[in-house]
């Protein structure tokens, strides 16, 4: 039960035939694909894939948080985001949602998103602790989400 309750498994193993299942009964077994969404979906998943081998290369630990870096990375796309891995999910998801043509994974995709965004607030609060006055610089120059905006 531990490997289906891990949010990878979740979001690129379990979430994808879900949706599919769901869009194909809903439409009468016939869906129209929106092939522009794929794109997103290798980006997100390639984005939480190597990240994820570049986090625990260069900070040590696991790529999740169930083993945490032991030194702050900030180099990379950690440079401009502070949670990249996680915001690879939610591209996938969004490129779910538009190559389904899918409601159902737009609501999957928006709840995904605002359980990181809590889960991430956890997550800095144990940095913080963990990693001291050079995370907290971190923070304060690189955005949480999106580089520029939030």
């Amino acid at each position: 039960m531990r490997f289906l309750s891990r949010t990878p498994v979740r979001t690129f193993l379990i979430y994808p035939p879900v949706v599919l299942l769901w869009e194909l009964l809903t439409h009468g077994g016939r869906i129209e694909l929106n092939l522009w969404g794929v794109p997103l979906m290798i980006w997100g998943y390639l984005q939480y894939r190597l990240c994820g081998k570049y986090r625990s290369t260069r900070g040590g630990g696991g790529p999740g948080p169930e083993v945490p870096a032991e030194r702050l990375v900030s180099t990379g796309l950690y440079a401009y985001t502070r949670n990249p891995m996680y915001l690879g999910h939610v591209i996938f998801l969004t490129g779910l949602s538009l190559t389904l043509k899918s409601w159902f994974a737009s609501v999957i995709t928006v709840a995904v998103a605002i359980w990181f965004h809590f889960r991430v607030l956890a997550d800095e609060a144990s940095l913080a602790h963990q990693l001291g006055a050079p995370y907290v610089t971190y923070t304060q120059r690189v955005k949480r989400w999106i580089p520029g905006l939030f």
